[in-house]
């Protein structure tokens, strides 16, 4: 009975040592996400005021104009980013442990500088050229592929209303500008073998993308608006979006 109670005892005593460390771990890592979860925030509040920004584009405003105040945003992200990486220095290595509290506001920060900077360059904004504009080490706090991915699919979500919107200020080019761009990039995801996920449904509503690009590109075509020298096929769509 002796010996029954001193098991006892000790079982008792090891399994309070144990939940004590959980505790101390557990309140260690809230400690850490609280920290993490304030800058994500700052994050979104960036990344807010750079789409109130980019929205001017739709008015006709000139991009040099709208491209001035949402680069400002960059820097500010820039340094949010420098601080999460800051952060993440206390818990080396448990990188994934912690990006799901800042996912999210990485992807649309993403599909707002690859947005801005197609409208100033006219193509993709490369994975490596986005960590060099927010400032991210790919070797201690890099880009996840899958956040840049899916940011250049939301991206893509702002080309049609784009395009329609300048069709109605008089570009009737454009159509054929971003049918090119968006035909070419929904070629280069098809390149990637997508599982059936968050990532896989976002490509797909890129074909949607393309497909209201390609009404209006042949509606302007069909009303003989197209600009003279526009060699692009004439008989209608005839991409198949798989």
């Amino acid at each position: 009975m002796a010996a029954d109670a001193g098991d006892s005892s000790f079982s008792s005593s090891s399994m309070e040592k144990q939940f004590g460390g959980f505790l101390q771990q557990l309140e260690q890592s809230g400690n850490l996400r609280d920290k993490i979860r304030a800058v994500a925030a700052e994050i979104e509040s960036s990344t807010r005021v750079m789409h109130s920004c980019l929205l001017l584009v739709h008015e006709s405003r000139p991009i040099p104009e709208v491209a001035a105040k949402a680069e400002a945003q960059i820097e500010v992200m820039k340094g949010l980013y420098g601080r999460l990486a800051e952060i993440l220095r206390e818990c080396p290595g448990q990188y994934y442990r912690y990006h799901g509290d800042w996912r999210t506001e990485t992807q649309t920060a993403i599909s707002m500088i690859a947005f801005l900077h197609w409208l100033q360059m006219g193509n993709l904004l490369v994975h490596s050229e986005v960590e060099q504009k927010l400032g991210l080490d790919s070797s201690e706090f890099g880009l996840d592929i899958e956040d840049y991915l899916i940011g250049i699919c939301f991206m893509s979500n702002e080309l049609p209303r784009y395009v329609v919107n300048q069709v109605t200020a008089g570009d009737y080019d454009c159509p054929r500008k971003v049918l090119a761009f968006l035909t070419d990039l929904h070629a280069s995801f098809r390149i990637l073998n997508l599982r059936n996920d968050f990532l896989r449904k976002k490509f797909d509503g890129m074909k949607y993308d393309l497909r209201r690009v390609e009404e209006v590109y042949y509606d302007v075509k069909i009303r003989g608006l197209a600009p003279i020298g526009d060699s692009t096929a004439t008989k209608g769509p005839k991409h198949k979006h798989g």
